[in-house]
């Protein structure tokens, strides 16, 4: 065949994965366990941990005040789908072995809560999320992957010590508002999303954003992005979907790498 011959393959033909539907409820919540442990691995390879801080909470399907997290004390390298934890809205564990981080519960509880469109929520100490937050100032709009966050992220600006009572929980799902994320001063970065998928990507994508806008102030002057550009880039690539989107190739890689993950 010669290339003079060749068509054009239908659009409708052609692989496009998006978001599983579920036949049941059982069906989704290993689904959304899945997810959950294959991100933890992410951040574990990553960097992300901080020796028992950080942790990703997934809502379960069916008891929506409940959420999946990984267990305190366990590496994000090591966890398996056996070994998550259910908590309660009181902060107790009814599924699983292990203990609840009870700033987990205190501030993801309250995310939540405040959020319902939020199935999932990721929070650890990573590097650059640290030291940005450290300034107490918001991501500018420098790249085209900071863009993500423009004019929806907030800055929750106090410290106080680790977090372990719901109050200050709530302040911060305050602080979040509707946005996708919150950059919690002196403490690091927060992101919601609509699956484990998108709140993941989102985690990801700011740490590097993070580094990125510490890089370039580092270097000197910068450009940021004009107020038009960035808010036509955030509509762009700022929605759950292409969060979701974008989760799948390192999804796909952390399974093929690690696939004892789900026993």
């Amino acid at each position: 065949m010669s290339l003079s011959d060749l068509q054009p393959i239908p659009t409708d033909q052609l692989v496009f994965r998006l978001p599983q539907k579920f036949d049941s409820v059982e069906e989704e919540r290993r689904h959304r366990q899945e997810r959950l442990v294959a991100a933890l691995r992410l951040f574990g390879r990553f960097g992300f941990e901080e020796g028992v801080a950080g942790h990703i909470t997934a809502r379960d399907p069916e008891h929506t005040d409940h959420f999946w997290v990984n267990p305190f004390g366990m590496s994000f390298k090591q966890i398996r789908v056996s070994d998550l934890i259910l908590v309660n809205h009181q902060g107790q564990v009814v599924e699983g072995r292990h203990h609840v981080n009870q700033a987990a519960f205190a501030i993801h509880a309250m995310v939540h809560q405040a959020r319902p469109d939020a199935v999932a929520a990721a929070h650890s100490h990573s590097v650059y999320g640290k030291a940005l937050s450290s300034l107490g100032t918001l991501l500018e709009p420098l790249t085209q992957d900071a863009c993500a966050f423009y004019e929806d992220h907030g800055l929750f600006d106090d410290y106080t010590g680790v977090v372990v009572e719901t109050e200050e929980g709530r302040r911060i799902a305050r602080a979040l508002g509707s946005s996708k994320a919150v950059i919690l001063r002196n403490h690091g970065l927060l992101t919601v999303g609509d699956t484990v998928d998108a709140a993941a990507w989102w985690f990801i994508t700011m740490e590097r954003s993070c580094q990125a806008q510490l890089l370039a102030k580092a270097a000197g002057p910068t450009v940021p992005i004009d107020h038009e550009n960035a808010k036509l880039t955030h509509g762009q690539i700022g929605n759950d979907l292409v969060g979701w989107i974008n989760f799948q190739p390192l999804h796909d890689q952390i399974i093929a790498a690690e696939p004892d993950m789900f026993g």
